[in-house]
């Protein structure tokens, strides 16, 4: 109450008013400091409307559907996710493919997916399954016990397939009837649905593909017999629950795949030809715009070769189009492939050291684009003007652009304005935009623009001002800089500092926090939740440093290589060489460096104590990989290989290994149910700490996954990680 009387009086006193300081307890609580975080947007196939996930002033986790007229800008909410739903509990497939998803802590409406004929939208909720007309007219689909999962309106929109009970169902929405296109998956055989590597590592969710006009579905079946039992302890409160879990750790058999085509009427099916070694990943799959081919991309466990296929689905019958390999690994882009109506292809590969879109027609790749930069994503494709358009880093690497360039190649032309990184919708003709696009002190705004990038309308333009959440703090958010430093072999490291307001000749503490895994950039000019906790420590006095190492994506293959079967070696040599700077700076206390990181980053908290003890203050390591052995085949053997032949780059790797090393204070934190980097990581680690006599401290959370959910666990969890800074490095 006394919060909310301060903000009240804050608010009515105007800009004139003093700022009032950040809180643990105000970041974690409704309403969102960030202000409408709208996410999930998409334009209709059509450009005529956007959908979005908005979440409710009163609830930061809860989540309704939002529609927007794109001529016009009018919104409204669409389906209230309070008013329709069962309530039921979730099953445990779908907590796991939440997990995987990264929004296992949001409630209400948590996907939604377009029709493709733009009438209509597709939306799970309590494992069932509803068709949203534009005017907001709900249909139920199914109302079972059990939950379906994977829906998806067919390309023709006459079917909604999904799978129920490990078999894929169709139901025909004139009639609405439902059949079930498989009936013998249960046990370890599934049907149409992606296995967990796929869903994990690979950015593949679906496991049905309907061609354009209906007469087909390719169907991945999926055999996990092979892949062994994991027992996960997931520890509650109140009762512990052992899972029994289907896990690919690395070396171990991974979930046999094939791929078929049926008839959604039933009836026949074709097994398609994906070659004599079943030991692959099956990372992607297209239909032709007539759906006469299908585009199948194969890619070999070591993922140093990636083969497009295209497949007869009368017959099964493929033919290799063409190859990527890579000496070290294969970098999959989640839309890597697009099919153009004449037949030929977009691609992106990196084959020129950075990855860059390429136009495959008769039988050759010719480049469209080219440069020292990387494209983080294909956009949109307007056949009619020969234009497309892509996400990618050209201008900056800490920022995000749409370009457009002609499909034959020449002069790119930025549709986003600099200072922000950009993410974006197009519709099917790629003459409509939705873009959202944050920076450091920007939360996430959202426009609409026409096919050149000139905003048309603000759906969320997010103004810190008035009664704008963030209002009444945004003064007081500490200077955020950037910079660059060189890595060993001379590649430009970019790092990112948020200072307080520094006074001369004032020594301050450094916070270093680490990610420093593959993909992982961090520094980047964006607006997060994390942003918030940054910015409430560097209001406290703290220094907080980032920077990203070799490694940590869309940087080329240069910047890559270094780590490959060598994790936890030139990540470590970078962020050394990032605090032997920091620690050279007339402000900054070189006694008083501190890191801490999460997931990767609490692996490379321990790497970092381990590797230069006395370096750090002192370190946290939340939820982290001790053992890489213990961590699924795909993402271990792309960096590090197969186990039983490289079994030294596994101990190198390994934190376990030289954990007796350490020597500066360290709290551990982890979730107890953690399905993601399980448990037995950290409880591995507290045995061999404690066997070597080894003084350290911990907080674990029972029931809490990898992401952390819930305003008190989270409060918490940074009090613990303050208290124990402030023991022993700040107050120190």
């Amino acid at each position: 109450m006394l919060f909310r009387a301060a903000a009240l009086i804050a608010l009515l006193a105007g800009p004139a008013a003093a700022q009032m300081p950040l809180t643990l307890e105000r970041i974690f609580t409704s309403p969102d400091l960030s202000g409408p975080s709208p996410v999930a947007l998409t334009l209709s196939p059509d450009g005529r409307y956007a959908a979005l996930l908005r979440n409710r002033p009163d609830d930061i986790d809860r989540q309704d559907l939002w529609l927007i007229d794109t001529g016009t800008g009018a919104e409204r909410m669409l389906v209230d996710s309070a008013k329709i739903g069962s309530g039921a509990a979730l099953s445990e497939e779908e907590k796991m493919r939440r997990e995987r998803a990264r929004i296992g802590g949001r409630t209400g409406i948590v996907s939604y997916s377009w029709a493709p004929d733009g009438k209509s939208l597709l939306v799970p909720l309590d494992g069932d399954i509803y068709l949203v007309t534009l005017d907001g007219r709900t249909r139920r689909l199914t109302n079972t016990p059990q939950s379906e999962v994977d829906a998806r309106v067919s390309e023709g929109g006459r079917y909604v397939s999904f799978v129920r009970d490990q078999n894929l169902y169709a139901i025909d929405l004139t009639t609405g009837r439902e059949t079930a296109l498989t009936r013998d998956g249960g046990g370890t055989l599934s049907w149409g649905t992606a296995e967990f590597i796929a869903q994990e590592e690979l950015d593949r969710s679906e496991g049905a593909w309907w061609s354009p006009d209906d007469a087909h579905v390719a169907v991945e079946r999926l055999d996990e017999s092979r892949v062994a039992i994991v027992t996960r302890a997931a520890i509650g409160a109140d009762k512990t629950t052992l899972v029994q879990q289907r896990y690919p750790r690395a070396g171990t058999p991974n979930a046999t795949v094939d791929l078929y085509v049926m008839n959604p009427a039933g009836g026949s099916r074709m097994k398609v030809d994906l070659g004599a070694d079943p030991d692959f990943y099956l990372a992607r799959v297209d239909w032709a715009k007539d759906g006469r081919t299908l585009y199948i991309q194969r890619l070999s466990r070591d993922q140093q070769r990636l083969d497009v296929l295209a497949a007869d689905p009368a017959t099964g019958a493929t033919r290799l189009l063409f190859s990527e390999t890579s000496k070290t690994w294969i970098d999959l882009l989640d839309n890597n492939l697009r099919v153009l109506g004449d037949g030929s292809l977009i691609w992106a590969s990196a084959r020129s050291g950075h990855t860059h879109l390429y136009h495959w027609r008769d039988g050759a790749l010719a480049p469209i684009t080219s440069g020292a930069w990387d494209v983080t994503a294909i956009d949109g494709v307007d056949e009619a003007n020969g234009r497309l358009l892509f996400t990618a880093t050209k201008d900056s690497p800490i920022e995000r652009h749409v370009y457009a360039v002609p499909l034959a190649g020449g002069d790119t032309v930025r549709l986003t304005e600099p200072g922000y990184v950009n993410t974006v919708s197009v519709d099917d003709s790629a003459n409509r935009l939705l873009v959202r696009r944050s920076s450091e002190r920007q939360p996430p705004q959202v426009y609409l623009a026409d096919g050149r990038g000139a905003r048309t309308h603000w759906v969320s333009e997010n103004r810190i001002a008035g009664a704008h959440p963030l209002a009444a703090y945004a003064a007081s958010l500490p200077e955020t800089t950037y910079g660059t430093l060189p890595a060993a072999d001379g590649q430009k490291l970019q790092w990112r500092m948020i200072s307080p307001k520094r006074q001369p000749g004032r020594r301050y503490p450094v916070f270093v926090y680490v990610y420093g895994g593959p993909h992982g950039a961090d520094v980047l000019r964006q607006w997060g939740r994390r942003t918030l906790i940054l910015n409430y420590l560097a209001s406290k006095g703290w220094i907080v440093f980032t920077l990203d190492n070799r490694g940590t994506s869309f940087r080329g293959t240069a910047f890559d290589a270094p780590i490959f079967r060598a994790l936890g070696t030139p990540e470590v040599a970078d962020q050394l060489a990032g605090v032997a700077w920091l620690k050279a700076q007339p402000f900054v206390d070189p006694a008083k460096v501190a890191v801490m990181g999460w997931s990767y980053g609490g692996y490379m908290t321990l790497k970092l104590l381990e590797a230069a003890p006395g370096t750090f203050a002192a370190g946290v390591a939340g939820a982290p990989v001790t053992q890489w052995g213990l961590y699924d085949s795909a993402y271990t053997e792309r960096y590090l290989g197969d186990p039983a032949k490289n079994a030294a780059a596994y101990a190198r790797a390994d934190a376990l290994t030289e954990a007796t090393k350490i020597a500066d204070p360290l709290l551990v934190i982890h979730g107890m149910a953690d399905d993601n980097v399980v448990f037995e990581n950290s409880t591995s680690l507290f045995a061999k700490l404690q066997a070597a006599r080894r003084p350290f401290e911990m907080m674990v959370y029972p029931g809490k996954t990898h992401a952390f959910a819930g305003a008190d666990a989270q409060v918490h969890e940074w009090s613990t990680i303050e208290r124990f800074l402030g023991r022993t490095v700040k107050d120190k």
